[in-house]
């Protein structure tokens, strides 16, 4: 199977995704991620090189089969046009042929995370030529849950992944980005990806999960 992450930011991936990442790379899948604000082919500041060092270690550590970088960068989306946006997620769609897809939740407090997801969902649509068979939501830490509490931002799983043998290597995964991990109780912490999958995984009787919302599923 290939699968598809859209990150908006470098380590948005590992805290959403990387259990079943690593779940999927074991059972021989294709695992394309997609960073959209990576300024790809731009001078990085220092502090994103050192960000994107420390991507590149996490990826190689879950064995991630291709990286795509977009040349926006973060807190500055809504700058670019609706086409040039549009235009970059279905590029990277019709490159990856992904027959899963995983998006960040659209209620997220990050506007970039709403962005993205808007956009993959136009490049999404079902008049392409895509073999899209499933569209996931992802819930980010320190993003997803800290809207406004009405229901648009409410993230509602009804996918659960088990990610009971893989828990301890996320964590190993996401302690490569040593420059946005931060001690507990902040939400990006070790501690708080421990609880919250375990939390998840408890919602479905099984020692540790990750928990999506099932966009679209086309049989």
């Amino acid at each position: 199977m290939r699968i598809l992450v859209f990150a908006p930011h470098r380590d948005d991936e590992i805290i959403g995704v990387g259990g079943t990442i690593l779940k999927r790379k074991a059972a021989g899948d294709h695992v394309t991620v997609c960073i959209v604000t990576a300024r790809e082919g731009m001078e990085l500041p220092r502090d994103a090189k050192v960000h994107h060092e420390e991507m590149k270690q996490a990826h190689a550590f879950c064995n991630i089969d291709e990286y795509i970088g977009f040349p926006f960068w973060a807190n500055n989306l809504e700058n670019f046009s609706r086409g040039e946006l549009n235009k970059a997620f279905f590029d990277a769609i019709v490159k990856a042929q992904p027959e899963e897809v995983y998006l960040p939740f659209w209620g997220d407090m990050q506007k970039d995370h709403q962005i993205v997801t808007d956009a993959a969902m136009v490049a999404l649509r079902e008049k392409y030529d895509h073999p899209v068979k499933r569209i996931y939501a992802y819930e980010t830490l320190s993003e997803t849950g800290i809207n406004l509490p009405t229901e648009n931002y409410s993230f509602i799983p009804n996918v659960f992944e088990d990610i009971t043998d893989y828990l301890e290597k996320k964590k190993e995964a996401l302690s490569f980005y040593k420059s946005q991990v931060h001690p507990f109780p902040d939400l990006r912490s070790l501690d708080a990806i421990e609880a919250l999958a375990k939390f998840r995984g408890a919602t479905v009787n099984v020692k540790a999960a990750e928990a999506f919302m099932l966009i679209r599923e086309t049989k």
